[in-house]
This record gives C-alpha cells, structure tokens and sequence, in this order.
C-alpha cells in the first residue's frame, strides 16, 4: 500500500510539473505573438514612418547603420504593404475581376466573370472563396454559374436558382425572369460567414471544455465532457459526449442560436444533463462561457 502511495504522489508530481511546463511554453507563446505584433504596430506608425522617411538618404551614415537602416525601411514597406491589404480585405469583402475561359470552344468568346469573397474567422482571413460566372445562353445576358469553390455545404445552387434564375423560352428570354446579381453575392456571402461562425464557436465549445489543451486533458466536472464536434457538414448539429457514456446531439439555427438539445443515457433520455449544460442559454456562444465558467 506504501508503494502504491509513493508512487500515485510520484505521478501527482509528474503531472504538476508537465502542467507547468505546458503552461510556461503557452506564455513563450503569447509574448512571441504580443512582441510580433506591437512590432508590427510600432514600425507602421506615423512617427516612426517619418523618421524613416527623413533618414532613407542620410549625408554621414555608417555602413552598419545603413544596412540596418535599409532593413527597417524595408521591413515599414512590408508591414505596410500588409496593413493596406488587410484593410482592403475587411473593406471590400466582395469583388469582381474579368478572366478569359483558355477553352477554344467556350461559350460567349470565353469570358467568365469572376467573384471573390473574403471570409474573416478568430481574426484571421481565410482562403478566399470564388465563383465563376459566365453566358451560356444564346442571345441572353443571363449568368450561370460555371465553376466555384464554395464548400458543398453551402446551398449554392439554391441561392443560383432563386436569384440567378436561367431563362426559358415561354419568356423570351429577359421578360419575366429577372436576374439579380447583388442579391446572390449577398446572400452567398451570409451563408459562407454564418458556416464558419457556427464553426468558430464549436471550436469555442471545445476550448471552454478543455478539449483543445495540447495535454489533451479534459476541464475538471462532476461528469467530463470527453468530445465535441460537429455531426453534420453545415455545423449546424453538434455532438456531445460525456465520460459516463452518455451522448446529445445539440441543433443550432443559421445564427447561432439553440433551437433544441437532446442527451441519451443509459435509461434513456436524460434531461437532467440537457439543463445542467445549457442552463437558460439560447444561443451557442452562452453555452460557451457557461463551459469556461464551470
């Protein structure tokens, strides 16, 4: 029994000590990211700008001083660059570009119009997201959608057949059916964004359960919560699952708000565990801090 003491204590210390190693390389981290990015904020403001401005030609510079120098004005350049590609990025979340189709036998002399769709996610641009859109339809100016790559979970041909309809020959074509672009870039666009919200905050779930730590370890609860993830491709379902075996299945609406939860255990359904996870939330992300909170 003594053994088996010394040795749980061992391990006790074990733990504690991987903790906070895990803990110190975390804060490496975070201040890493922090200096980074007050770098970043010092070098592309204004007065440092014109510091750098005033000296790019000096008289009397010495040759490492040059040097350095040379590399802080490139690095401004850079960030700057960086800082004006961002705001246009945040700013125009939709634009629109020509490209020609290399295809000979392609339709309308191979023009293709192209949108693109900035996407924004836990602070960071996504890859961007495009459509192409081209004139099949002979002496039409009707669009089609002729190559994308929207996430098959998105409804896109939905979203084309309701604002980007194809004409027919009872309505000559431009009469009755009417296209309307912005409707469908906007429209697009909300469902792209409302997917990777829905997929943030199951990420946010995890995180307040304790399931994203790189020990992999669990948040300390009554019952642990062992997994959550996403049960279906539009991350409007999500699975949980308990360390007792038992499993619930939470349904979220477009934006993120609780439309119903159900748990299973061994006698069946279990509302106990339903109202000890959402409490009175009504929308995901309050099911979070009650998580993070716990």
């Amino acid at each position: 029994m003594a053994t088996e003491e010394i040795q749980s204590s061992d391990l006790s210390v074990a733990d504690k000590l991987d903790n906070e190693i895990a803990n110190l390389r975390a804060q490496v981290e975070s201040l890493k990211r922090e200096l980074k990015l007050q770098t970043a904020t010092l070098i592309t403001a204004e007065p440092t700008r014109q510091i750098l401005d005033s000296a790019r030609w000096p008289g009397s510079t010495q040759p490492n001083d040059s040097s350095r120098l040379q590399e802080l004005i490139k690095r401004a350049d850079e960030q700057g660059a960086h800082k004006q590609q961002c705001l246009y990025r945040a700013c125009a979340s939709i634009t629109t570009f020509k490209v020609r189709d290399p295809d000979p036998n392609a339709v309308d002399g191979g023009n293709v119009l192209g949108l693109r769709f900035e996407v924004m996610s836990k602070s960071r641009f996504l890859r961007p997201y495009y459509v192409m859109l081209n004139r099949p339809y002979p002496n039409s100016r009707h669009l089609r959608i002729h190559r994308h790559t929207v996430p098959q979970c998105i409804p896109l041909s939905g979203l084309a057949a309701r604002h980007l309809p194809p004409p027919t020959a009872k309505d000559n074509y431009d009469v009755l059916k009417k296209q309307d672009l912005s409707k469908f870039v906007r429209a697009l666009r909300r469902e792209l964004v409302r997917y990777h919200n829905r997929s943030a905050v199951i990420g946010d779930l995890r995180s307040s359960a304790g399931l994203e730590s790189k020990k992999g370890k669990a948040k300390e609860m009554e019952v642990p919560i062992v997994d959550i993830s996403a049960a279906d491709a539009q991350a409007k379902q999500v699975r949980v699952e308990w360390s007792d075996g038992r499993s619930g299945r939470l349904v979220m609406g477009d934006d993120g708000d609780i439309v119903k939860m159900v748990a299973q255990g061994e006698n069946g359904q279990d509302r106990e565990a339903v109202r000890q996870l959402l409490g009175g939330s009504v929308r995901i992300e309050e099911v979070a801090k009650r998580l993070e909170g716990a």
